[in-house]
């Protein structure tokens, strides 16, 4: 592999630093993700339970206590319903602006993911070019075309393009996957959401 990075020449650095950001954002995704899973059914069934039986200061603090971004966006929910009561229009706006900030947690590292799947291939046909030039540089000063000559030049272009797709190409498909799953969790916040403004409309609770 060292032999391989040093025949890519000097754009083989920048390709390095591409692949180091994108592998921590896609830790960082998963890492996100896996605090962030909640059985939203289940936990608005118990969160029903307990404000029927507890009131809305236990329904909160039951809020409090998960880290997933459908507990957030329901307590901002809660804290509206506890200084305004059932107004359906006040709670939706509460639900709106949390939601605002969660998705944006949700969906944070994701532009840097598709920066680095469009600039990790830049790079490779930049190294593409300047191996290119390298080669035809070289077939200048020895005044003859040489296999070897020719050959290297060759290399080192062919290497960086294909490290650069080599890049890209993981990296394209966890961004896709990633934000099918931030998608996925918008819609499962948004049905959650209005379940829990309908129960707190209907049954009031305090």
């Amino acid at each position: 592999m060292v032999d391989y990075f040093k025949a890519g020449g000097f754009w083989m650095w920048f390709l390095l630093g591409t692949a180091l950001v994108g592998v921590a954002y896609v830790i960082e995704r998963f890492i996100t993700y896996a605090l962030s899973r909640i059985n939203v059914k289940k936990f608005i069934t118990d969160l029903k339970v307990t404000l029927r039986e507890k009131g809305i200061d236990a329904g909160i603090e039951v809020c409090m206590q998960e880290k997933s971004p459908v507990a957030r966006i329901i307590e901002s929910t809660l804290e509206s319903y506890k200084k305004i009561g059932p107004q359906k229009d006040a709670l939706e706006e509460s639900v709106i602006r949390a939601g605002t900030t969660e998705l944006a947690f949700l969906d944070r590292g994701l532009p840097i993911l598709a920066a680095v799947s469009t600039i990790a291939p830049i790079i490779g046909f930049l190294g593409t070019v300047t191996g290119m030039i390298h080669a035809f540089q070289s077939i200048a000063i020895a005044g003859e075309v040489e296999a070897t000559l020719v050959a290297t030049g060759i290399s080192e272009a062919l290497i960086t393009t294909a490290t650069g797709l080599a890049i890209a190409f993981p990296i394209v498909g966890f961004h896709v996957y990633f934000t099918a799953r931030s998608n996925a969790y918008t819609r499962m916040m948004e049905t959650a959401a209005t379940d829990f403004i309908t129960f707190l409309i209907e049954e009031k609770p305090r």
